[in-house]
């Protein structure tokens, strides 16, 4: 688990209530997943139903959440105590093989004094 909490991550590029003392540069996590056999099966019958296809959902959410930690493990490496303007992006490698990468930028933060 990373020491940088979640409060500290932004898809801004300043923190609220925080300045940036130094910046350390791009960060990030990537993750390359493939779908098991049966999760493709069960995909597939969810989507005789129609909705949301749960099995998928909740394989995405955990692979970006492995990407977020990942990358968060990175800029705890680098010193940094918050990482400004993540994002996500995903690419498919081949047929059911996908790499998903959470980048963004490691800071030193301070908060701000009034």
């Amino acid at each position: 688990m990373s020491v940088i909490p979640h409060p500290m991550t932004t898809t801004q590029f300043e923190l609220p209530g925080f300045q940036v003392v130094r910046s350390l540069g791009v960060v990030r996590g990537i993750i390359v997943r493939s779908r098991s056999v049966f999760g493709t099966i069960g995909a597939s019958l969810q989507t005789l139903v129609g909705g949301n296809i749960s099995l998928l959902t909740n394989l995405c959410e955990k692979t970006r959440g492995e990407a977020f930690e990942v990358m968060l493990d990175h800029a705890s490496q680098l010193g940094a105590n918050a990482v400004i303007g993540v994002r996500y992006d995903a690419t498919e490698i081949m047929q059911g093989v996908t790499e998903v990468l959470a980048y963004g930028t490691a800071v030193v933060v301070e908060q701000k004094r009034t």
